[in-house]
């Protein structure tokens, strides 16, 4: 998976959950799990990034700017690439129809230089 188009669905799923959670909505255990995972792992490398990815979508987010932030965690700790990939995978494969709905809502005015983004149904489409 590549790394930048697998940074983007982290974070948008981070910030779908924490929007789902907040609407007395469930997301699978698993979600749950790997996004918890992939929020510890990433703050010890970088801190400033988890905290605005925690404070949105209350305060909004550079999506560019941490998308890069993350991407750059990811290629310098294994552990982050890691965690990172397997909230991409997982996200993948919710059932929660709400999940794509607030990826989809989060995703707009997100420009991925380099090639076109799209959300589909329940599958993620990052290309050239």
């Amino acid at each position: 998976m590549e790394p930048l188009s697998t940074a983007a669905i982290a974070i948008g799923t981070v910030i779908a959950t924490k929007a789902l959670e907040k609407t007395g909505e469930k997301v699978g255990e698993a979600l749950w799990d790997k996004t918890g995972k992939f929020l510890v792992t990433l703050k010890k490398h970088a801190p400033y990034t988890v905290t605005a990815i925690e404070k949105a979508p209350e305060q909004p987010l550079d999506y560019g700017k941490a998308v890069l932030e993350v991407e750059s965690a990811a290629k310098a700790n294994p552990e982050v690439k890691q965690a990172m990939e397997d909230v991409a995978v997982v996200a993948k494969a919710e059932t929660n129809p709400k999940v794509v709905e607030v990826l989809n809502e989060n995703w707009q005015g997100i420009n991925i230089k380099g090639g076109t983004n799209s959300i589909q149904n329940n599958t993620f489409n990052f290309g050239k």
